[in-house]
């Protein structure tokens, strides 16, 4: 899979945040209820890096991403993305600074009523405002990516479960984003088909400068396509470093035991 899916260049870090970062979150504090799940948070992305969360259920790893995508607020603290605060910010700003980002959900959420195609070029056309001939070439290249371009016409329901998440891969893909989120992509799949989805996953890794933010319980994925991993556990992060020191000489008692139990 070699198509040239035109990502967007990696920013200047003179235009980004400190340091050149793309995303931060500075002490960020989310409770539902009573129930703190991030616990004065602080760390941050730079461009063009490939950052998985790692931890138990319930550490806090989907909230992050589901504050990234503006589905939740926080209750303390601050995002930014590129430089621009996510939050706080009024909601016409947070619009804006979503449409850098993109999100594979565990679940497909395709549109039933729509084929393969048009699921792809939807948003284009009516977010980013692009000609419908335009989002459609796109669309077919991007198809031609995860391997579905022989299937523009099909509906959702006449494609497998894995397939239906290689369309949700393109249509992430086809709003251009700076950065693409992934929320255990492969975890509503069959075993059989949860290769050729990471597959797709490693190709994008290796061949953009999209920035990902990756929630997984594939270690051997983390680790093949991670710069960084981060462990949490309790809504913070206890140990964080490049793969190669998280899977092979954590240092963190929790890291060991968690890691103990999915390897």
């Amino acid at each position: 899979m070699s198509a040239d899916i035109s990502t967007p260049e990696i920013p200047d870090p003179k235009t980004t945040g400190p340091a050149g970062e793309l995303i931060r979150f500075d002490n960020v504090t989310k409770r539902f209820g009573k129930n703190t799940v991030l616990d004065n948070l602080c760390f941050s992305v730079r461009p063009g890096k490939h950052v998985t969360l790692i931890g138990p259920s319930g550490s806090g790893k989907t909230t992050i991403l589901r504050l990234l995508m503006t589905l939740v607020k926080p209750d303390e603290g601050v995002i930014t993305i590129n430089g621009d605060r996510l939050f706080p910010a009024d909601s016409k700003h947070v619009r804006e600074v979503r449409k850098n980002i993109g999100m594979v959900f565990q679940q497909f959420n395709l549109f039933p009523n729509m084929n393969v195609l048009r699921n792809v070029t939807e948003a284009p056309v009516k977010v980013l405002g692009l000609s419908k001939d335009e989002a459609e070439e796109r669309g077919r290249e991007l198809l031609d990516l995860v391997g579905l371009g022989d299937r523009c016409a099909a509906k959702p329901t006449q494609l497998s479960g894995g397939q239906q998440q290689r369309v949700a891969i393109a249509r992430a893909l086809a709003m251009r984003p700076k950065i693409l989120l992934l929320d255990e992509v492969t975890s509503a799949l069959d075993p059989e088909l949860v290769a050729g989805v990471l597959d797709v996953l490693r190709d994008i890794a290796r061949t953009t400068d999209i920035t990902m933010l990756c929630v997984t319980h594939e270690m051997n994925f983390a680790r093949d396509i991670s710069d960084d991993v981060l462990m949490f556990d309790a809504g913070k992060v206890i140990e964080s470093g490049p793969p190669e020191k998280i899977f092979s000489e954590p240092e963190h008692e929790r890291t060991r035991e968690f890691l103990g139990a999915v390897l």
